[in-house]
């Protein structure tokens, strides 16, 4: 092209200003709609084609993304998904850890599912993307409506912080809210759905109905998919409970084996198993009876009704004490011990953590309609076990690793709902209603000549039972390291002829043990994590994947610790490069946790 031809096709500074100021404020999708439009234009045509919004492009996705460590953002994500295609929307869901943080500049709109993990941590799957929005990488989002759903659980003190941080980020960058954030308890079915409607029906007005289904951009499936999930579980049958601590231990933990039968349910090593439980009728009534009510009211949960005994057994959450139930009984009682204990969320909390519901009732007495008393309390939720068995060595069968919760409350026992139904109240050939909750943050290398270092003190031994297991089916060259830690050798070493049958046929390359009271120091895991240093960072550099499960407030914390100095020790770094040598590890699912 000639220069005259040029300066010609080119516009000159004042167009050039005006087209700039123009389309200033345009969206991704109207710049292509624009782009379209004056290619039509220069084409030729006296009329350009106007898309309507009843069909719209193939670039006006819904894009759903989910942070989940547990499975239960993933759920609803999913759920919320499958509702938009059948309402005609193209949907994108994916996970966050499938999702490249820096398209965010490509999607325009955005509904984010996000679970709170520990201590107002992102899961595993969102690091990534919460940590690139919060970065000075992140672009202008202007163009980007959105909505947040948070899922966590009052009894933290951190409730449903990823979700906030999500909201708060995606706003600092320009970016405008479809609807309000809605922050979701432990108990989060029907509020979840209630948004799902609104937000569905309101991103309909912004992207327009009846989209093609040419559009619909398949969602990404990992692992089996079950007829039985949380909504519709299985009755399974008991098949063992037993105690496999000895006589004299502080603890008292159970082997459990559930049977799927003809289920056809089918898991991976590193999933969980979903338990739902009825409450100790004996609780129940000592709980009634503090309340001065009768079995026999009648009240209603989810608009169905019940006697108050039926509802406090099956429905209702009477074993862990949400600060909320504390705010409400100190207001119904007027005790002014409670009233304290409400004013400073800290101490609610700590509070309501060691005393069951019906501690509370006895002591602030007061009087309350069974209707106003039940509308207080959460429902019950299903609670997960790590799952300590592969199903290539049990088949139809289950494997969970059990701590039975007890403690004393004055003179009362009390135990934990769950762990005490499966260890002690429900009879083998009991039946049990179960699920399966699928967790891809915690999964065995692909490849299966690479190492693995396991650290799973306590009943965090369950998932490397699992792995093991899996392992010797598959044959798997890849060496592995157990390390293992509780009270005594004696009294609490948990599958001990396990790992010495695995030592001995070389299927377990390394066991380190950490008894805490068999000497005067107490020693932990992590002590020996830091005594093995060297060949610790050793395995690391050849590539192993290091696992962690168990308890999430200290051991899970003082393991990290350790590791970071550990990495910065052998491998000469400061500490910030040691930090970012695990983050590397994280990010490449190399380093993996399983905590609670």
């Amino acid at each position: 092209m000639s220069e005259q031809n040029l300066n010609q096709t080119m516009l000159n500074q004042e167009q050039l200003t005006t087209l700039k100021e123009t389309i200033g404020g345009y969206s991704p999708l109207q710049l292509a709609w624009a782009s379209g439009y004056l290619a039509a234009k220069s084409e030729g045509s006296s009329i350009a084609v106007l898309p309507t919004a009843s069909a719209p492009q193939a670039s006006a996705t819904l894009t759903i993304l989910y942070g989940s460590q547990t499975g239960n953002a993933k759920g609803v994500a999913k759920k919320l998904a499958e509702q938009a295609q059948a309402q005609g929307l193209a949907v994108d869901c994916k996970s966050m850890g499938e999702f490249k943080p820096k398209s965010i500049k490509n999607v325009t709109h955005l509904l984010i599912v996000a679970s709170t993990n520990g201590e107002g941590e992102p899961p595993d799957d969102a690091i990534g993307f919460h940590e690139f929005l919060s970065s000075k990488k992140a672009p202008k989002l202007d163009h980007l409506h959105y909505s947040v759903l948070a899922l966590g659980d009052s009894s933290y003190e951190f409730f449903c912080k990823t979700g906030k941080d999500f909201d708060e980020y995606l706003a600092n960058l320009g970016a405008k809210q479809i609807a309000p954030r809605l922050d979701c308890d432990v108990d989060y079915d029907d509020d979840a759905q209630a948004w799902s409607e609104d937000i569905l029906t309101k991103s309909q007005d912004l992207l327009g109905a009846n989209i093609s289904a040419t559009n619909v951009v398949a969602m990404p499936t990992a692992g089996a998919t079950s007829q039985y999930t949380k909504q519709n579980p299985y009755a399974a049958e008991l098949a063992l409970s037993q105690k496999i601590t000895g006589r004299d231990s502080n603890k008292d933990v159970r082997h459990i084996e559930v049977d799927l039968g003809e289920s056809g349910i089918t898991y991976q090593a590193g999933d969980a198993l979903g338990v739902w439980f009825e409450n100790d009728l004996e609780l129940v009534n000592e709980l009634i009876a503090a309340l001065s009510l009768s079995a026999d009211d009648t009240i209603t949960v989810n608009k169905e009704a019940y006697r108050l005994q039926d509802a406090l057994v099956s429905k209702l959450e009477i074993t862990q004490t949400a600060p909320a139930f504390i705010e409400f009984w100190a207001s119904v009682s007027n005790d002014e011990t409670l009233t304290k204990l409400a004013s400073d969320k800290n101490t609610a909390r700590e509070y309501a953590a060691n005393h069951q519901v019906v501690d509370i009732v006895k002591a602030a007495p007061a009087s309350v309609e069974a209707q106003v008393f039940v509308d207080a309390l959460r429902k019950i939720t299903p609670r997960l076990y790590s799952i300590a068995s592969s199903q290539s060595e049990v088949d139809e069968e289950v494997h969970l690793t059990v701590g039975l919760v007890e403690y004393q409350q004055g003179e009362q026992t009390r135990a934990g709902g769950a762990s005490s139904f499966l260890g002690k109240r429900l009879a083998e050939g009991g039946e049990v209603k179960v699920f399966i909750e699928h967790n891809d943050n915690f999964r065995l290398p692909q490849d299966s000549n690479t190492p693995v270092i396991m650290i799973g003190p306590g009943t965090g031994i369950a998932p490397f039972r699992a792995f093991l297991q899996e392992r010797d089916a598959a044959e798997a060259e890849g060496d592995n390291w157990l390390f293992f830690g509780d009270q005594t050798f004696t009294q609490d070493f948990l599958y001990q002829l396990e790992w010495q049958g695995y030592l001995k046929s070389g299927l377990l390359t390394r066991l380190d043990l950490a008894f805490s009271r068999d000497q005067a120091e107490k020693i932990y895991v992590q002590d020996r994590l830091r005594e093995q240093a060297a060949d610790v960072y050793a395995w690391l550099e050849r590539g192993a994947h290091i696992y962690v499960c168990g308890d999430m407030s200290r051991m899970a914390k003082d393991v990290e610790t350790a590791l970071i100095d550990i990495i910065a020790e052998q491998g000469n770094k400061t500490a910030e490069q040691a930090e970012q040598y695990l983050k590397d590890l994280r990010n490449d699912k190399r380093y993996q946790k399983d905590v609670y």
